[in-house]
Order: structure tokens, then C-alpha cells, then sequence
């Protein structure tokens, strides 16, 4: 796919793998649906195939991502014409890769739009218990056991580039975050929310009443899903500024 410095790029790293990065992926039965709202304002979309656990462990996929992004630069591409988006384990490399970036001291993507992000791998938030019973996905165990298999035994679940909880979050772009408030993760996007403000950066918070893990995937069943999905692509075109330069239509 050819590229040009003007093209407006939505990248997607919600991609199933063996992992645990299979949870809550996007149109699982049409993976196409979140490109398909924001397509609308002639964006193009990359996703990445970034390196699986447990062959690969972190910072395998962190470091492909960055890659793939040095390669989009490398084309031409400005980062205010680029976007981050992801869902679960993928808003957690998203916003891992933004933190990279930045400690590297290289330019970030204007914007990112999170889906129940994973952002702390020692699910150490209140709502892996007061979720409990209304999530009927994820468990504390089964999310301590995802992040051993990512990180390897000996690895930290409090690194910043592994749970972006707990990372200094200065500097970060403006970023839409959605979360279900019967998902036991509720608590990684409302304490990395009202962190990240803290930090200074803006924020959008958005939880949806009686959803689940990831409920965008389920944009054909659910009136909820097709309303969060338009939301993403409207947070990501009025950054982007492409409504505003192709003027009414």
C-alpha cells in the first residue's frame, strides 16, 4: 500500500494471537469493522502482526510495533497524520508504544483511541473484585495467568512499558478511552484515566452502561457497539482534522 506524507493513518494493534492478546479483539466474526467507520473519512489503516507470546515474550511486540512505526515514517508519514487505536492487550501495546516513543524522544501519533484497555498486569484494581460476578469473561486469575505468559515468570508486571499504569504519563497525545462497567478491567481504564489527567493529558473517558469486555465487537448485534465505534471515529477524525479540511460535504 502505497503511502504519502498527507495520507491519514489509522493503525490497529487489536490483533488475536496465542498470547492472551486474543481477548476482546474487534469483529472477531468481520475484523474489518472498526476500519469500516473510520475508512468513511478516507483514512488508511495498517494493523500490525506484531510478534506472539509465548515464543515471543515482552518486549517482542512492543518492539515491532515501534518498528512498524519507524517504518511509516520512513515512507514520508508525519505524526500528526497518524492515529494509534486498540482493544484490550492492544490499547496496552498502543499506549506502550507511545511511551516508548517518548522516552526515545521521537514524535508521537496525534491521538489514541482505547477499548477496555489492559493497562495494568497486576490487575491490582478494585473492580477484579466488585466486577466479578458481572463479568462473564474475565477473572483475576485468568488475567494474572495472561500476563505470566507475556512477561515470563521472572518478568515485572509493574514495568511501566508492560502495564502503562504505572508510567509517567506526561506528554502523552489526547486519548478516548471505553471501557463496559461489568468488565473486571474497569478499574485499569478509570485509575489510568484519572492518572493520565493528572499528568495533563486530555482525556476522554466514555463507560457504558451494562457492557462488556470489548462490546464494539458486537457492532451488528448491539446498537451500543455501532455508537462506540462511530464515537472512536469521530474522536480520531476531529484530530486528524479531516472533516474539517474536506469542508461540507
Amino acid at each position: 500500500m502505497p503511502l504519502l506524507e498527507t495520507d491519514r493513518l489509522f493503525i490497529e494493534t487489536g490483533i488475536p494471537d496465542d498470547g492472551g492478546r486474543n481477548l476482546g479483539v474487534i469483529g472477531l466474526d468481520d475484523p474489518n469493522a472498526i476500519f469500516r467507520e473510520v475508512l468513511i473519512a478516507d483514512m488508511k489503516g495498517i494493523a500490525i502482526n506484531y510478534r506472539l507470546a509465548p515464543e515471543h515474550r515482552f518486549p517482542a511486540a512492543l518492539d515491532d510495533a515501534l518498528a512498524a512505526y519507524d517504518w511509516m515514517l520512513d515512507q514520508g508519514l508525519i505524526p500528526e497524520n497518524i492515529a494509534f487505536a486498540g482493544d484490550s492487550a492492544g490499547a496496552n501495546l498502543a499506549l506502550a508504544t507511545m511511551l516508548s516513543l517518548r522516552e526515545r524522544g521521537l514524535p508521537l501519533p496525534i491521538a489514541g483511541g482505547l477499548m477496555s484497555p489492559w493497562t495494568d498486569l497486576a490487575a491490582a484494581g478494585a473492580s477484579y473484585v466488585t466486577r466479578a460476578d458481572a463479568d462473564p469473561i474475565h477473572q483475576r486469575p485468568m488475567v494474572l495467568a495472561l500476563a505470566r505468559n507475556y512477561l515470563g515468570e521472572l518478568g515485572d508486571p509493574f514495568n511501566p512499558l508492560a502495564s502503562p499504569l504505572y508510567a509517567d504519563l506526561k506528554g502523552l497525545p489526547p486519548l478516548l478511552i471505553q471501557v463496559g462497567d461489568r468488565e473486571t478491567v474497569l478499574d485499569d481504564s478509570t485509575i489510568f484515566a484519572n492518572k493520565a489527567r493528572d499528568a495533563g493529558v486530555d482525556v476522554e473517558l466514555q463507560v457504558w452502561d451494562g457492557m462488556i469486555h470489548v462490546f464494539q465487537m458486537f457492532g451488528a448485534e448491539l446498537a451500543e457497539a455501532h455508537q462506540a465505534i462511530a464515537s472512536i471515529a469521530n474522536f480520531l477524525n476531529r484530530h486528524l482534522h479531516i472533516k474539517a479540511e474536506r469542508g461540507p460535504q
